[in-house]
């Protein structure tokens, strides 16, 4: 089932996700709709706050940002109780988007590798290192469950000229293709 997509503004966005246990109600079925909401959004990435639930959960689907035979072709993953344990390397920009705050796309710059300890799908612990364009994927939904949101990253005079344009996505002035939730219509 397709959920809607909390819009920039509502309170949830804003919250810290708490952990949830291997038996959280209708888990799979969450997880489920979740995958099936980002892709008819055509995202790469969603976390729970952004389906309006403050818990630790993210799926990402970083094989669309990949070409076809490149060395890394990206991941399909559930992430459950996430915790990013190193952050490494340059710090790159790359020009980022969020469902929650449609049409703005500015370039955040975040570390190239990360070690991440979490319980996939199937509530198995993990802990892996990730690069590149799945290490940010992961980091921008990482911060989605930490309260935080890619336009936090931003220098305060680039934020303040979004301000009008941030206003009107909560207020539902803004259009989209997908279903949304905003907090201010």
């Amino acid at each position: 089932m397709v959920l809607p997509i909390v819009a920039y503004g509502d309170p949830v966005l804003r919250k810290k996700g708490v952990e949830i246990a291997k038996d959280y109600p209708n888990l799979q079925q969450l997880i489920d709709d979740m995958f099936e909401t980002m892709e008819r959004a055509k995202g790469v990435g969603l976390a729970a706050p952004q389906v309006n639930k403050s818990i630790r959960l993210f799926v990402i689907d970083s094989t669309r940002m990949y070409d076809e035979g490149e060395e890394n072709e990206g991941i399909r993953e559930v992430f459950i109780n996430a915790k990013i344990i190193d952050e490494t390397g340059d710090e790159w920009g790359y020009e980022e988007g969020c469902l929650s705050i449609p049409t703005i796309r500015e370039d955040v710059y975040r570390e190239e590798d990360i070690v991440i300890q979490y319980y996939d799908r199937e509530f198995n612990f993990r802990e892996k290192k990730f690069t590149g364009l799945t290490a940010r994927v992961i980091q921008h939904e990482y911060d989605h469950i930490e309260g935080i949101l890619f336009i936090d990253h931003l220098k305060p005079l680039k934020k303040s000229l979004l301000k009008g344009r941030l206003d009107n996505i909560s207020k539902g002035k803004v259009s989209v293709e997908y279903k949304m939730k905003f907090p201010k219509v």
